[in-house]
């Protein structure tokens, strides 16, 4: 690959992290929009294109912890499993019964909450 090329497959991946990590930090907000994938996702997208947002990303104080553990398969200690899952479940009871009257929508939020709480179940608890 010649230079130029080089460089724009860096701006894309670059780009792609940038909207993977606006989508993962939105998704803190919105329970039905997985944080986690798109956090890793960002972080490989920085990896490829830039490594000092990879950097950044990793030694966030916010999620840099989170994701380091997390990459490096050292799993998440009891009491972030259970704020995580505390929330999870708050944010989605309150979206199913207070945000919409749509069956669908509330079997949806279901199936979510169902599979993101065996997800943060599965993954190795470690004391801190």
């Amino acid at each position: 690959m010649n230079q130029s090329s080089e460089k724009l497959k860096k701006r894309l991946f670059v780009a792609g992290g940038s909207i993977a990590l606006v989508l993962g930090i939105t998704g803190i907000v919105l329970p039905v929009l997985p944080t986690t994938p798109f956090l890793l996702l960002a972080a490989l997208c920085y990896m490829r294109g830039s490594q000092r947002l990879y950097n950044m990303l990793l030694y966030n104080r916010f999620v840099g912890n989170y994701l380091r553990n997390y990459l490096q398969g050292r799993g998440m200690t009891l009491k972030m499993k259970i704020c995580t899952l505390s929330l999870l479940w708050a944010a989605i009871i309150l979206s199913g019964t207070l945000a919409t009257d749509s069956l669908i929508i509330r079997i949806i939020l279901a199936i979510v909450l169902i599979g993101v709480t065996i997800h943060i179940c599965m993954i190795k608890t470690t004391r801190l």
